[in-house]
């Protein structure tokens, strides 16, 4: 038992090598429906830009890029394997200027105050070191009145009441849970 933990992290928590790459072909199936529902419920213009969070393999960066032809996403992911592997899918838009995806920390985002109409994660928070710490964080780079949705699945070990409870102790207000297939998402408001 005490080796299932850290193969577990060096696959999915923080993935880095080959298990890591493994861990991202996988991510890339288990988390795409919680990933589309998660865009859904952002209700996106064109225009917008979108902030992911954990893209890990850049599944639903690829979608965002198709939801804002006039827009811009941007991601960060603490796993250097992660970034790799979404930057060769979603090459195309990131040659055309379209995508920004880094290596970074949730904690300490690279980018100005205000600068997102909406962002989202999928089951990345888990693996925060202070998650809400990053949570605040987050609230710093949205504009008044953008929507943040934490998508969870049944994998991540994540309950509706813990999540709901980050959130409201990291400034959020409006929170909802709504119920998806593939888990459950937690929607807060930046006023």
């Amino acid at each position: 038992m005490d080796i299932i933990k850290p193969l577990y992290a060096r696959m999915f928590a923080h993935p880095r090598g080959g298990l890591g790459r493994l861990g991202g072909h996988i991510m890339a199936f288990v988390n795409a429906e919680c990933g589309m529902r998660a865009c859904e419920l952002l209700e996106i213009a064109a225009d917008d830009t979108i902030l992911e969070i954990g893209f890990g393999p850049g599944v639903t960066i690829e979608r965002l890029a198709g939801l804002v032809p006039a827009g811009h996403v941007s991601g960060i992911d603490q796993s250097l394997e992660m970034v790799l592997q979404a930057r060769v899918r979603n090459r195309v838009a990131i040659a055309a200027g379209r995508v920004d995806l880094q290596h970074a920390s949730v904690e300490c985002l690279p980018y100005r105050d205000g600068s997102f109409d909406g962002a989202l994660s999928i089951d990345s928070a888990p693996a925060w070191d202070d998650p809400v710490a990053g949570l605040v964080e987050i609230r710093r780079v949205l504009r008044a009145g953008a929507t943040l949705v934490l998508g969870f699945t049944p994998h991540s070990g994540h309950t509706r009441h813990g999540a709901a409870d980050m959130l409201d102790a990291a400034g959020y207000e409006e929170l909802q849970v709504v119920e998806i297939d593939a888990g459950f998402c937690v929607l807060a408001t930046r006023l």
